[in-house]
Order: structure tokens, then sequence, then C-alpha cells
């Protein structure tokens, strides 16, 4: 066991926003053995654990985690057709954009608008990871975890895993409690690709001069390239020759508010953005965090916001002190002037909210 710790291992490489101090002990986590292997080291040690997948979504402070990451690296991809579906099984460590393109490669639909997101399967289910008019909630089968508890192995169906918008039970209720080892994805054999977002029907007819690009594999392809354009356009594919692909992606997730709360807006700001969902409005947070008076390649010191979209911010060498102030303030002005809420979209492992 020995062999497969490693003392003192720098986090910031870990991730895409490169920010954060060393790791007290790093376990590299091949299968569910390593994964026990690590929930018995942080017993034995009296230190919490931290889950680490592809670090897209994390940001460590900068005096590092005072106890054990386990990285995980579980392989595994296999596709059992049923009927008009398929059954995608993937493994926690596997690249969730090469998912993706295995899936589309057999003209199979479903999520096909989350290509070019960075992160491994594992952490799709964690917050219900969506992205252009699709979530991982519309295609989860069941997800199959370790309970922390026992280290006995847990499944949970879709209705178990208590979706909602950028939330599941792993992200509140059971946070900290379960570890994803697979995922498995229900995808449509009839290659009819989800072509609902307006962004994504703008830049169609940008491209292919259609939004009528009709089935197959082909039309898959498309709407796969519409949405890879669109993102690396907002820097929000991990690119190391753009400065500005450091980041998590989006800060701050979408708020929901009241239908009251949300006349109130409109009726104090012209532009206002938001629509109905389940729950109330959903609101723009990147309209909020812009009409708050936080402008597009606004720099604090070497962390600022992104010049190519409003709600992601960027490390141009700096700190995560430094970008954590830059989200408060944030969170404060919005607060202050529209009574409303930001949640930070990644995680912020800090050592007073340590155990994840």
């Amino acid at each position: 066991m020995q062999d497969t710790i490693r003392r003192n291992v720098p986090l910031a490489p870990l991730t895409t926003i490169n920010l954060g101090g060393p790791a007290r002990f790093l376990v590299v986590c091949k299968n569910e053995e390593d994964i026990r292997r690590a929930l018995a080291l942080s017993h034995q040690e009296n230190v919490p654990l931290h889950i680490l997948g592809g670090g897209s979504n994390t940001v460590f402070a900068d005096e590092g985690f005072q106890g054990v990451v386990a990285k995980i690296e579980l392989k595994g991809l296999t596709f059992t057709e049923e009927n008009e579906t398929v059954l995608v099984s993937a493994a926690a460590g596997e690249v969730w954009d090469e998912v993706v393109q295995a899936s589309l490669a057999k003209g199979l639909a479903g999520i096909e608008c989350l290509s070019g997101i960075p992160g491994l399967v594992g952490a799709t289910p964690m917050q219900n990871v969506g992205a252009y008019g699709q979530d991982v909630a519309e295609t989860i089968e069941d997800v199959t975890t370790i309970d922390r508890r026992t280290g006995k192995s847990v499944t949970f169906t879709n209705a178990a895993c208590t979706f909602a918008y950028r939330v599941s039970r792993f992200k509140k209720e059971d946070l900290g409690t379960y570890i994803v080892t697979n995922v498995r994805f229900r995808l449509r054999r009839d290659a009819v690709p989800t072509i609902r977002y307006p962004q994504v029907q703008a830049q169609l007819e940008k491209m292919y001069g259609t939004v009528d690009i009709g089935t197959g594999q082909e039309a898959l392809e498309k709407v796969r390239e519409t949405v890879l354009h669109l993102r690396r356009s907002k820097s929000m594919v991990v690119n190391p020759s753009d400065p500005h692909s450091r980041s998590c992606g989006s800060f701050f997730t979408n708020p929901i508010i009241s239908a009251e709360k949300a006349k109130l807006v409109q009726a104090t700001q012209s532009g206002q953005q938001g629509y109905t969902v389940k729950g109330g409005v959903k609101m723009s947070a990147a309209w909020l965090v812009e009409q708050a008076g936080f402008a597009r390649g606004q720099r604090f010191g070497n962390v600022g916001i992104s010049p190519n979209h409003s709600l992601a911010l960027v490390n141009y060498g700096g700190t995560t002190k430094e970008l954590l102030a830059v989200a408060t303030t944030i969170q404060k002005k919005v607060k202050e002037l529209f009574d409303i809420t930001l949640e930070l979209e990644p995680v912020a492992v800090l050592p007073h909210n340590s155990v994840q």
C-alpha cells in the first residue's frame, strides 16, 4: 500500500484553474480496491478525504489539503443494445468528452449538446452536468458508488439520485457520503439531435445555413461541432494556448427565484433575462454579474473575469485567496442590488470545509 501513496503532491497542476497548494497524501485510484485503500488511509491518519476527478470543477486552498486526495482513474466503457436504446456503461475515470465522442460515433443521441465539457464521468451525476438544453439526468440509468462509511458498493436509480438543476443527492443531503465508481446512460438509437437552445440554433444557421439538419450520425456530429464552436468562443474548452481557459468554466450557477421576485427585477431593470422552470424563474447569472457592474475582461490583480464569458473567473498567475475574494465581491454586489444569492458552481476545498 505504501508504494501507491504519494506525499506532498502539488495540486494546482491537477486542476484546470491551476491553483492550490500540495496534498499531504495522494492516492491514484485505478480500481475500487484503491478507493478503499484511500478510505483506510484517511481513517488511519485521522484526516479528511477528497475525491478528485479531472479537476475542472475544483479550487484548492493556497495552503493545500492536509488530508488524502483520491484521484479517480477507473476505466471501462461498454455499449449494450436494448431495443431502440443503448445502455452505455462508463467507469468514473473515463474522460467525459471521449464518452460523448464514442457515443456519437455509434449514432447515439442524448448527450450531443454536452460535448466539450471538461472532467470525468464520475463528476457528471454529482451536479447533474448540463449545457445547451441537455443535462445528464435525462439519460442516466443508474449510478454505482462506494459508501464511505462501509466501503460497500451501492447503486442508485435515476429517480433515487433526486436530480434537479445542477444538483443531486450526492451534492446535497449525501455530500461526502458516496464515491461514484460507474455511471450508466441510456441513449437513443434514433440519432435525433437536440436543438432546443437558441444559441445552438443560431450557430447552426451560421455554420450550416439551416437549423433543419435532419437526423443520423452526421446530424449529431454537426450539433457537436456547433457546441464546440460556441464553447471555444467562450474559452470554455480547456486549451493550453488560451490563457482565458485557465478557469473552472462558469463560476456561478443560474439562480432560480420566485416569480414574484422576477417581476420586481423586471420592473426595475430593462432587458432582464429569465424564463420559467420547475420551481420558479431561472435567471441568467451572467446578466446579473454584468448588471452589478462587473465587465468581461476586468482584472483584479492576477485574477479576472474572462473577456469571453462574464461567468468565468480566470487565473492569470494569482492565488486562490485572490480568486475567492473576487467571487465574494461579485456575490455581495448582486445580493445588494437584486436580493439574489449567486451560488458557486465549483467546489472550493478550503480548511474549514475540507471534508468532501
